[in-house]
C-alpha cells in the first residue's frame, strides 16, 4: 500500500530553542503528521491517531513540527529494498506550511525511522544532526570518522561549517550511497570537497586511520534499532583505540522515539543499555544531551574531559551555540 493512501506520522527532532511541548493542533483532513521527537538519527512514520481521538482547537495555532503535512505536499521519489534496508526517499513540497517544507527525507526501515534529511538552501536541519555539527571545535586536529554515513547529512554540515574539516564516512549499504548521490546532493559534495571527504563502503567497526581519528561520530542503526554491538563495552574499548590523543566520540544513542522492526525491542531500554556499556569504559568522562519533551525520548552521548564551554560556544554559529549548555554528566 502506498504510504500516501493513509494518514501517517513522522516524529521529527526538537530544535534547541524549543524545549516545551508544542500545541497539539491536528488538521481534520487526511495528511502526514509530524510529532516532535528528539535527536536520534530516526524520526518515525506511524499510523496517526484516529480522528475521534484528535484534539481540535477553536482557533488556529502557529505551525510547528507537530502539525500535519497534507499528503499532496509529500512525494515518494524512490521506494525499494536493498540487501540491508527498505529504502524510501520522500520530498516535502516547498509550498507546504511546515518546518520540513523543501526537505528530502531518507527512510531505511519498515517502521519509517528517518536516517537523513536535507534542504536545498540550508545545511542545518533542526534535528539531532545539528548537535553532530557542534563536534569539531572540541576535537584535536585530524580526520573525523562518521560511522553510519547515510545520505551524508552530518558530513555536509561539518564540511561547510569547518573549512579545515576532513571527513571519512563508513556506510555498509552501497545502495544508500548511490541514493545519496542521486537524491541528496552527495555527488556535488564529493566534487566540492574532493580532498576532504572520503566514503568507505563496508563494516563501520573496521574503520581505521593511520594516526587515529580526532573524533568519531556514531550513528549506527539497523532494523529500526541501535546495532547490538553498541551495548557491548568491548566495542567502546575498540573505538577508543581508534582515537588519537585528545580524541572523542559522539553517539546518537536513540531513545523511546525510535521504533524497531522487532516489537520486543524498546528504544528506551536499548538507549540505557548502550549508555551503561559506554559508562563502563569512559566512567565520569561521559555526558548526555537529551532532546525531547521527556528525557528518555532521544539522547546524544559525548566522551572526554569537560570542554571549555565558553570557547566552544564562540567557535559555533549562534544557531548551534545553545546546544553547549544542554550537556549533563551521565548519572546512570
Amino acid at each position: 500500500m502506498s504510504l500516501l493512501q493513509n494518514p501517517l506520522q513522522i516524529r521529527p527532532l526538537i530544535r534547541y530553542p524549543f524545549q516545551n511541548c508544542p500545541n497539539s493542533f491536528q488538521p481534520t483532513t487526511p495528511n502526514l503528521h509530524f510529532r516532535p521527537k528528539t535527536p536520534p538519527r530516526p524520526i518515525h512514520f506511524h499510523p496517526s491517531t484516529p480522528k475521534c481521538q484528535q484534539t481540535h482547537h477553536s482557533s488556529p495555532q502557529p505551525k510547528t513540527q507537530d502539525d500535519g503535512i497534507p499528503a499532496e505536499d509529500v512525494k515518494i521519489l524512490a521506494k525499494f529494498k536493498s540487501r540491508y534496508n527498505y529504502i524510501r526517499v520522500l520530498e516535502v513540497s516547498r509550498r507546504a506550511d511546515h518546518p520540513f517544507a523543501g526537505s528530502r527525507l531518507l527512510l531505511l526501515d519498515v517502521p519509517g525511522n528517518i536516517h537523513s534529511i536535507s534542504y536545498i538552501f540550508k545545511n542545518l536541519t533542526n534535528t539531532y544532526f545539528d548537535v553532530f555539527a557542534t563536534f569539531p571545535p572540541i576535537l584535536p586536529p585530524g580526520p573525523l570518522a562518521i560511522l553510519g554515513f547515510g545520505a551524508g547529512t552530518a558530513a555536509r554540515s561539518i564540511l561547510e561549517l569547518y573549512p579545515q574539516g576532513v571527513v571519512h564516512g563508513w556506510e555498509i549499504d552501497p545502495t544508500v550511497v548511490a541514493v545519496a548521490r542521486e537524491y541528496f546532493g552527495l555527488s556535488k559534495l564529493e566534487r566540492q570537497f574532493p580532498d576532504r571527504l572520503v566514503i568507505h563502503i563496508g563494516d563501520a567497526f573496521k574503520a581505521s586511520s593511520k594516526d587515529g581519528f580526532a573524533g568519531i561520530l556514531v550513528d549506527l542503526f539497523a532494523q529500526g534499532s541501535l546495532v547490538p554491538e553498541l551495548q557491548d563495552p568491548n566495542t567502546w574499548e575498540m573505538l577508543t583505540r581508534c582515537l588519537r590523543k585528545g580524541g572523542r566520540v559522539m553517539v546518537n544513542v536513540g531513545g523511546s522515539c525510535v521504533e524497531a522492526e522487532d516489537s520486543q525491542k524498546d528504544g528506551k531500554v536499548v538507549m540505557e543499555d548502550t549508555l551503561k556499556a559506554m559508562h563502563q569504559v569512559f566512567g565520569d568522562k561521559l555526558f548526555v544531551l537529551s532532546l525531547g519533551n521527556r528525557q528518555e525520548d532521544s539522547s546524544i552521548a559525548l566522551t572526554g574531559d569537560v570542554p571549555d564551554v565558553e570557547a566552544w560556544k564562540k567557535a559555533l554559529p549562534p544557531s548551534l551555540a545553545g546546544y553547549v549548555d544542554m550537556w549533563k554528566p551521565f548519572s546512570g
